[in-house]
Order: C-alpha cells, then sequence, then structure tokens
C-alpha cells in the first residue's frame, strides 16, 4: 500500500514534495511497529507515566504491575503478547526486580522485556563520587601515599554498607592483597589440630588487621578465611582463623591444603589491608573509619572516573512455585552488572567444587554409607548467590543478554525449571560460575547421595543453553566453571564458546554416585572450549560425575589448557573426564590434540568411542557459534602474550605406588579398600613387611597421592614414576618380543651421599656407551625391559622376560663370560644400600618374584 502511494505521488509532486512524504511515511511505518500490547519504560521516575511512548514508566517493575493488570482484567492489549521496551539507560533497582506467576504469558501471548537499544543496563551498585588526593596515611610510606586517593564510603538507604568488588571505568579493580595472582607464595604448614596456617613472613613490618584475610589454593577448589590472629616470627606467621570456616577447613578432608615436597605447597595471599596497597588498581574499605582508598592505574582520572561498588545480590528473580511456574516470560538484549555476595564477608568460604561451599563436613571414622560403601566423608553444602535467579519456571528465555561485572554466579536456574532457553549471551568478568543449571545438594542434603526426586517437577528439564560466550568468570573463585549443571534432564549444552577460565568448562552431573538418579538423556554437542585450567587443575574442559542414562557428549573442541603456576599435581589436567560414578553415557567424536583424558571410578556403561586428535574435522566443524551468533566473537578476549598451554607426552611404563605404614595405622583390608575406591585393581598389589607396592598407571598414580594425602596424612606413600633408566629388546640383535610376560619388582636406595648420588645417576646415563656388555647381559638372559625409577634415594627396579621363564635360572646369564657385567654390578654396589627394615647385608628386596 505505501509503495502504491509513492508511486502515484512521484509523478505529481516535486523532489521537495517528495523528501516531505517520504519523512512522514517512515513516521507511519514506525507507529505501524508499536503494537496496541507494547508497554515502553525509560529510565527515571516520570510524572504521570502511563507505559505509552509519550509516558512511558521509570522502571520495569511498573511496566510489570501494568503488564499484570492487563492480564488480571483480560485487557484486548494483551492479544498476541506484551511487550516491555526497554529503552537505552542505567537503571537502578532498589531490591531486586521479582517476575512471578501473575506476571506469565502463554505460548500465544508471551510476556517480553527487550531492550529497544543496546544499552538498557541494569545495575545492583552504587556509584561513588568525590575522590581526594589521600596525601599522608598513618603507616603508609609517604611516596606511596601521594598516589592514593580517599573518599567517603558510600550509603545506601542511608546507611554503610561493606562490599567485596569495585570497577573503575567498567574495569574491575583488584582488593588489596599481597601477591597478585601470578605471584603467590607457598604455605610452610598447616596443623589440622590446632586448625593453623604457618606461611613464610615475606611481609614487611607485617601487622593482622581486623578484616583481613587468607585465600589458598587447594587442589581443585580455593577457600578464604578470616584471620582471627597472627602470630609473628623472623621467618615465618601462625595463622588462626574465625570460625565457622576454621572448623570446616581443618575437618573436611576434600580437598585440603597441598603440602608436598615434589610440586610445591599449596599457593596463598593474604587480602583486605591497607597495608597491601601499594599497586595501581587496588582498593582498600576500611570499615571502621567508612574511607575508602584507591590506587589510580595509569591515565585513570579521580576526578571523572566512573566508579561503581555493588549493593544489590540478586538483581533479577524469576520465581514460581511447583503449582504455578513462571511461564512464556522473554527477556531480550538487557545487560546485568555489579552484584554482590556478602557471605565469605560473614562466615568465609571454604569449597568443595564448582564454588558450593561446606555448611557442614568431616571425615567418618568409619566409612560407608547406605549408597557408597567406601565413601569416608560427608559434606552439607550451600549455593553461591547469583545476580539473576530462575526457580519453578517454564518456557521462558534469556536471549542476547550480557551479564557482567558481577560478585558470584551470573545466572542460576535453581530448580524445577522446564524447557527453559538461555541463548545468544555474553558471561564475563564474573567472580564464580558462569551460568549454573539445576539441583546441586541441598543443604539438607548429603552431597554424595543420589537426588532422586520424588516430584520431578522440581527437576531443572530440556533446558536449552546454545550459542552463548563465556569467558573471564571465576575470577574470585578459581574453583568455579564457565557452565555447571547439577541433577537435570534432557539438558541441551550446544554451540557455547567458553574461554579463559581459571577451572573447568562444563561441568555436567553432581553426587558422585553410579547408582541411577534423576539424571538422564542430557546433551553437551558442538561446543568449543578453549584457554581453562588457568589455575586449577583436576580439571577438564567437560567434566561429568555420576550416572545419566542416554546422556552424550558428542562433536565438542578442546584445546589449549593453560599451564598452571599453583597445580598441585601439574599433570593433573585433561581434555575430558569422566569423574566418580559416571555412567549410562557416551563420549564420542570429540576431539582434541592430544589423549590426555582420565575416565576415574566410572561406574558401568560409559562407551568411548573416536575422541582425540584423529576426529574427522568435518565432524566437529561447527562447533562453537552458529552463523546467526557470530557477531558474539567481537566481544572475545585475545590470548594474552605471555600465555602457556600444556603439551601432551603419554608415560605409558608401569607406575608404583608405595605406602611405607611401620606403625600399621591402617590395616591391610582399608588399603585395598582405599585403592579399589579410587578406581585401581588390586591384583597387582605387592608386600614386604611394612610396606605396600601398587602397580598402576601414570595418572591413576597421581591421582592415588592426592586421595592418600587427604584420607591419611600420617602414612608415607611415594610415586615411583620417575624413570631415569630404560632396557628394552629393540637393543638386541636378535630375537623378537616375547607374547606373554612375567616380571620382578625390586627395590633397594642409594646411599645418603649427594656425589654417590650424582655418579650412579651419570653411570646410567651414558652405560650404553661406557659399559655396553651390561645391554648384552640382559639380551643374553632374555630380558624384555629393564627399567629403573626413582624418588628421592629410593630405587624401583622392574624386570620383565617371557613368561614361563623363572627369573632365578636366567639373571645368572646376564655375567655369563661377561666379567665388566660383575664390575658394573660391583660397582653399582657401592652406591647402593638396602631400604630401612632390611638386615645389615641385604641391598634389593623382591616385592614381586
Amino acid at each position: 500500500m505505501q509503495s502504491q502511494i509513492r508511486e502515484n505521488l512521484d509523478r505529481m509532486m516535486g523532489i521537495k514534495t517528495r523528501m516531505l512524504l517520504a519523512a512522514l511515511i517512515g513516521i507511519f511505518a514506525f507507529f505501524e511497529s508499536v503494537k496496541a500490547g507494547d508497554i515502553f519504560v525509560m529510565p527515571h521516575a516520570r510524572e504521570q507515566a502511563d507505559g505509552s511512548q509519550e509516558h512511558p514508566f521509570g522502571s520495569v517493575e511498573a511496566a510489570l504491575r501494568e503488564a499484570r493488570e492487563w492480564r488480571r482484567l483480560k485487557d484486548p492489549r494483551i492479544a498476541g503478547g506484551i511487550t516491555i521496551w526497554v529503552s537505552d539507560g542505567l537503571y537502578r533497582p532498589s531490591q531486586p526486580i521479582l517476575i512471578r506467576p501473575e506476571d506469565s504469558g502463554t505460548a500465544d501471548s508471551p510476556t517480553r522485556i527487550k531492550a529497544a537499544g543496546k544499552n538498557a543496563v541494569f545495575s545492583g551498585g552504587v556509584s561513588v563520587n568525590g575522590w581526594k588526593p589521600a596525601d599522608k596515611l598513618p603507616g603508609v610510606p609517604a611516596q606511596l601515599a601521594k598516589k592514593l586517593f580517599v573518599v567517603d564510603a558510600p550509603r545506601s538507604g542511608g546507611r554503610h554498607f561493606a562490599f567485596r568488588q569495585m570497577w573503575v571505568n567498567d574495569k574491575k579493580a583488584v582488593r588489596a592483597e599481597s601477591h597478585n595472582d601470578r605471584e603467590l607464595p607457598r604455605i610452610v604448614n598447616w596443623d589440622f589440630n590446632r586448625g593453623t596456617a604457618t606461611i613464610p613472613n615475606v611481609f614487611p613490618q607485617f601487622k593482622v588487621q581486623p578484616g583481613m584475610e587468607f585465600f589458598i589454593h587447594q587442589w581443585w577448589a580455593i577457600a578464604q578465611l578470616r584471620i582471627q590472629d597472627a602470630k609473628v616470627f623472623r621467618d615465618s606467621i601462625v595463622l588462626s582463623f574465625q570460625e565457622p570456616e576454621r572448623q570446616l577447613q581443618n575437618e573436611h578432608p576434600w580437598p585440603k591444603p597441598w603440602l608436598s615436597k615434589e610440586h610445591g605447597n599449596s599457593a596463598f595471599r593474604l587480602v583486605n589491608a591497607l597495608q597491601f596497597l601499594d599497586e595501581p588498581g587496588e582498593w582498600f574499605l576500611d570499615e571502621d573509619s567508612h574511607k575508602l582508598y584507591y590506587y589510580p592505574r595509569e591515565g585513570e582520572d579521580m576526578q571523572a572516573a566512573t566508579v561503581v561498588v555493588p549493593y544489590l545480590e540478586t538483581l533479577l528473580q524469576v520465581n514460581g512455585t511447583l503449582e504455578q511456574p513462571v511461564a512464556h516470560v522473554e527477556i531480550d538484549g538487557l545487560q546485568f552488572q555489579h552484584s554482590t555476595w556478602l557471605r565469605p564477608h560473614t562466615h568465609g568460604h571454604v569449597a568443595l567444587q564448582a564454588g558450593m561451599y561446606f555448611v557442614d563436613a568431616y571425615k567418618l571414622k568409619k566409612p560407608g554409607t547406605a549408597d557408597k560403601a567406601g565413601l569416608e566423608n560427608q559434606a552439607w553444602l550451600g549455593r553461591p548467590a547469583a545476580a539473576v535467579l530462575l526457580k519453578n519456571t517454564q518456557h521462558t528465555s534469556l536471549v542476547n543478554c550480557v551479564f557482567q561485572h558481577l560478585a558470584a554466579t551470573g545466572v542460576d536456574y535453581q530448580e524445577g525449571n522446564f524447557q527453559d532457553t538461555v541463548q545468544g549471551n555474553l558471561f564475563q568478568d564474573i567472580a564464580g560460575s558462569g551460568l549454573l543449571l539445576g539441583t546441586f545438594s541441598d543443604q539438607e542434603m548429603e552431597a554424595h547421595l543420589p537426588l532422586i526426586a520424588s516430584d520431578e517437577r522440581r527437576l531443572t528439564d530440556g533446558t536449552y543453553v546454545a550459542n552463548n560466550v563465556v569467558q573471564g568468570v571465576g575470577n574470585e573463585d578459581w574453583g568455579t566453571v564457565g557452565i555447571g549443571a547439577g541433577f537435570v534432564r534432557n539438558v541441551q549444552i550446544v554451540h557455547n564458546e567458553l574461554l579463559d577460565l581459571p577451572y573447568s568448562g562444563i561441568s555436567l552431573g553432581w553426587g558422585w554416585t553410579p547408582t541411577v538418579n534423576s539424571m538422564k538423556n542430557n546433551r553437551v554437542q558442538h561446543n568449543l572450549i578453549t584457554r581453562y585450567g588457568r589455575f586449577m587443575y583436576d580439571v577438564a574442559g567437560i567434566y561429568t560425575l555420576s550416572a545419566q542414562p542416554g546422556t552424550k557428549i558428542q562433536y565438542n573442541v578442546i584445546d589449549s589448557i593453560y599451564v598452571s603456576p599453583y597445580a598441585h599435581i601439574p599433570d593433573h589436567w585433561f581434555y575430558l573426564y569422566t569423574d566418580e560414578g559416571s555412567a549410562y553415557m557416551t563420549v564420542s567424536d570429540n576431539w582434541f590434540p592430544s589423549n590426555k583424558i582420565l575416565q576415574n571410578a566410572n561406574g558401568p556403561s560409559v562407551e568411548w568411542k573416536n575422541n582425540g586428535p584423529q576426529v574427522d574435522q568435518e565432524l566437529v566443524s561447527d562447533a562453537g557459534l552458529q552463523p546467526a551468533y557470530q557477531h558474539l566473537n567481537q566481544a572475545k578476549h585475545l590470548v594474552e602474550d605471555d600465555a602457556h598451554f600444556n603439551a601432551y607426552v603419554p608415560f605409558t611404563k608401569p607406575v608404583f605406588f608405595q605406602i611405607y605404614d611401620p606403625q600399621q595405622r591402617v590395616k591391610p583390608a582399608d588399603v585395598e579398600a582405599f585403592f579399589a575406591r579410587q578406581g585401581a585393581a588390586t591384583s597387582r598389589l605387592f608386600r614386604w613387611k611394612n610396606y605396600t607396592v601398587l602397580q598402576t598407571t601414570d595418572e591413576l598414580g597421581k591421582k592415588l597421592a592426592g586421595a592418600w594425602l587427604a584420607n591419611y596424612p600420617e602414612v608415607e606413600y611415594k610415586v615411583f614414576n620417575n624413570l631415569f633408566y630404560s632396557f628394552d629388546r629393540t637393543r638386541c640383535a636378535v630375537g623378537e618380543a616375547a607374547k606373554e610376560t612375567d616380571y620382578v619388582l625390586l627395590t633397594a636406595q642409594l646411599v645418603d651421599d649427594k656425589a654417590k648420588q650424582e655418579a650412579y645417576l651419570k653411570a646410567h646415563e651414558e652405560q650404553y656407551l661406557q659399559w655396553p656388555e651390561v645391554a648384552k647381559g640382559f639380551c643374553r638372559a632374555g630380558f624384555e625391559e629393564v627399567l629403573l625409577y626413582r624418588n628421592d634415594r629410593q630405587l624401583m627396579l622392574y624386570i620383565s622376560f617371557p613368561k614361563g621363564k623363572k627369573f632365578e635360572e636366567i639373571d645368572p646369564l646376564t655375567a655369563k663370560d661377561n666379567p665388566r657385567v660383575d664390575e658394573w654390578n660391583k660397582l653399582m654396589g657401592s652406591y647402593q644400600q638396602g631400604i630401612e627394615g632390611t638386615a645389615a647385608n641385604e641391598t634389593w628386596i623382591f616385592y614381586k618374584k
């Protein structure tokens, strides 16, 4: 119709008339797009607001109330749905925006809350203005004080409030800390009886102050403990902590502070004291004097800077009931920023996994529960706050939104969610996890139990998570994840891109149990996961727990795992990781550059098929964002210039895990049960006096080390995977490798003399050149392999040979007509002695003959 009008008038009118008509047609077209069910919102309250375009509401809450009334009164304007148009600008709700069952739409008449432009921002923060140079500060060097700025602490509702984050010109500032992320020192020791930490005294003029906190890296999780007191010595400081975190930190067995001569103890830092305010970008809130201090970064003008601190924990709640869920509500194109989370401020934060924190936990004196006979601990958990929280919802959607500058979880579909959609969103600069889905374990439910819902409506079922970018999350709680799903079913996590993460990318499942539960039929497919594991290991691009019948993990691309400076076990990183209880699932056609995976204590029917570098590129060519969402690539972080990533060289030789228990603190049956719980076969378990040795694999050996330390810290263990000498049949002129082999396993130790130890290692390094007769003797005896390992002074010797042969008969053949072997043995004997428990004239003892 409009084109016909234009054609007729073009014949009659001049250029100026045509221009006027074009403008009128544009106005008509705009008003045609404004439908009867539209409600308009602009920042700041206006008099006589009615939600029209001429008199918009000043808040989404007012618009929701109007929409609610339309639906209550069955207003004709609801036909085709209601759209609340949110204009660009900054909205600061004084409490969480609540969307309730009465706000629900229908399939034919949804409620849409849609950005009219690209910058409709909902902030839970408070602006901080009036900065002045600090000049002089007690206890702060004059040169440093001149660089600091100060302002009266902000108020909300006329009262001061605590906060743990601050953003300056849209960039996160750093709460004053003793060491930055990449330069953390290591603890000296941890006293579990007294509940104290000993740290090195690397702090000039250290003085404990109220509010000071202790951050510690613990395997795959972190803890934040409020410091109660400190005893300062010349070289060390002994810290004690507030309750309840002191008890939780010292009684829970997983994960504990890491104490290791081999790889270093747990990393730590101190936080939140004026004495640590010494680097640009750091800030400190003095809660006693109500002063806020900041050290500006280069180029920041504090007279013009936009400074925001968070006040609200949750900005948006979409809360229904099981009987009346919130349904058919669409949120499109909005931005959510500046949330807080204060539980660590008042209770500390000791996490088990994925940011879920302990409310109670302890080790069982006698292992075993109704679900798991070997379970040695109990734990009850809490869940961090979220900026956007959805509970009891159906057919809702979050699309094209931005979630950033947040203090805990970004978005949390807590429970009771049915066929909701999360698509095309950007998650970044978030202290905790980006997105959580479903029940993990309620505070009333022990964390290792399977959830078997008596009312399946409470499950998160059928959620569609697609084409989102998740980056730079977990920047405070390093043990949180990009996307985490608990006891969920029929969930699809597809075509997402996850990058720059401190821990795992996608975590699917909860409960550590092979018992069939409420989880089933989940899909994790076509995702691109890269640059993860920046700080925490026991990590994977995709990680699973517990039985999930019908679940499929397919067509994902996983790459580039950071070299962590603080990993408890430096090699404990993986592309895929099916952890304890994972069962009844398919893992297939996932590409990653090397076969670095872990299957730990899996239940039945985990089908692995065609994963790794050999996967056809066509199968994974569309991993990541689909074409309609490629615009999100513009927001993705670039790779840092100094980034370092792991490369995997598999170690395929046998590895030996040894326990030395002269006090007999652990019964043999309990040792076997421990190995079985960790997924280790006990068929190759050997004993000699107070020693027990298990032959295993490299990855499992490392896992056993962490588990043993957590369960029996007072009992010595060693892992033998440091192979410094090897011989095999390729060094023999004739003869084929035996089809079946047997072996012997022996141990001794080097004398306590550094020079002789070095000479011993040097001799083995040069043996093939300087002592070729030794290898010839091995060939004559028919040895298949000779492998020599070292851990500290102790040696472990593995010799394999054709099955059916007797070692005591073939071993003498090494020296037959070969006097140089006798010379070698005599020389080596001068460097060796027996381990603890051997007789005076005894050197090598047999674990296995």
